[in-house]
């Protein structure tokens, strides 16, 4: 199974969708720094990046009918400023929108599925018009728009094609879902929109994967059986949240087979606090203390015993009160660098590339390797079926 990675990034798409067997054609990406990180991995041999044939350019410059042979999926996260609750929301106005490369992809490789990822904003109602434009278009990628067209009549004649009966059946297959990684073991709550193709022709029946982790299944093991805290060897703190629990215990009786969501606690439990022990972390990549953390109203970092809140990556940096680690006795520190490719799911050998600051750029960008992983074994799983099958 052969994939075209588009946007690569720091790799967290594409390490997810290599772990779940697909073998990477052509790997693009454009910044610097990403490209550094990629290669300084390559270099080191780490699997699957070792094979990675990485290419360093602006995907609007990418002829694709240089790469040879069949592509079973093209897969990517387009830049998410132009639609990020902490961006300047300028959507299709913004000249970072790359959707219509993506689109232009899939339309010139004619993949047999894809699988595209971005930011939970990109849903608002202020982009409501053009999230259906995309989605039409990923559709119908032949159903191009003519010289000089607004996208706005470019939308119309699409939805007129998909009405009206004669256009025949789309060329793709598309859903979407917003999915919460902390729901699929991620030790870490983000939410992003996925949008999934599958070819028409291939007549594939396919649904995303189910939930497997919950935040009622943790809140039993911290407050009903307590068994939280005796495996982290922690105190059972005071809380109300005692006092409520015969309400999630309720729930959780109705979904049984969920997991615990992952904290935060048991994602870091094996590495020394950088602050407190700097020689012991100096032992790990990428585990350097970084000063300066501060809450604000609003953000006040991620409690040690919960999934930790959306790693964020800004234009200038790490934004005020974002990416710290706020402990049971209400202290405060910035994530270090590798604590955050914990919380990504990224493999502890993997070294990011440039300052603490470009590093936690690349990790609030990434897409967690773990959900990245199920995505992708669920489309493949679906794609030998139909491959056996033809």
């Amino acid at each position: 199974m052969r994939t075209v990675e588009l946007f690569a990034g720091a790799g967290g798409l594409g390490i997810g969708v290599s772990r779940a067997g697909f073998e990477a054609a052509v790997v693009l990406e454009r910044d610097r720094y990403c490209c550094d990180t990629i290669r300084e991995n390559k270099e080191r041999g780490l699997k699957p990046l070792a094979e990675w044939p990485l290419v360093q350019g602006d995907v609007r410059d990418v002829d694709y009918r240089e790469i040879n042979g069949e592509i079973d999926m093209v897969s990517g996260g387009p830049p998410c400023q132009p639609f990020s609750l902490g961006g300047k929301h300028k959507g299709i106005l913004d000249k970072r929108d790359m959707f219509p490369e993506a689109i232009r992809a899939v339309r010139e490789l004619k993949p047999r599925a894809f699988l595209l990822e971005n930011v939970k904003g990109l849903t608002r109602p202020a982009f409501a018009n053009y999230f259906e434009y995309m989605r039409l278009q990923l559709a119908y990628p032949d159903f191009v728009s003519k010289l000089g067209e607004l996208w706005t009549e470019h939308l119309a004649r699409l939805e007129r094609h998909h009405t009206d009966g004669q256009g025949g059946n789309p060329t793709y297959r598309v859903v979407t879902r917003i999915l919460n990684a902390a729901d699929f073991g991620v030790p870490q709550r983000r939410e992003r929109i996925f949008i999934v193709g599958f070819r028409s022709d291939l007549g594939i029946e396919w649904s995303f994967p189910t939930p497997t982790h919950s935040r009622d299944a943790l809140l039993w093991d911290q407050w009903r059986s307590g068994s939280y805290w005796k495996s982290m060897e922690v105190k059972k703190p005071n809380s109300d949240v005692a006092e409520r629990a015969e309400k999630f215990a309720r729930r959780l009786r109705e979904r049984p087979n969920f997991k615990p969501w992952r904290t935060v606690r048991q994602a870091l439990a094996d590495l020394p606090d950088p602050e407190i022990e700097p020689k012991a972390a100096s032992c790990h990549f990428n585990h350097g203390f970084q000063p300066g953390a501060r809450s604000y109203p609003g953000h006040t970092g991620s409690p040690h015993d919960e999934p930790a809140k959306t790693l964020k990556a800004g234009d200038h940096g790490v934004p005020g009160g974002e990416n710290m680690l706020r402990r049971m006795d209400g202290s405060l520190r910035y994530f270090s660098i590798r604590e955050s490719a914990r919380l990504q799911t990224f493999p502890d050998d993997y070294v990011f590339h440039g300052t603490w600051t470009e590093s936690m750029r690349q990790l609030g960008n990434a897409v967690p390797v773990v959900l990245a992983e199920v995505v992708a074994n669920s489309i493949r799983v679906h794609l030998e079926h139909g491959k056996n099958t033809r």
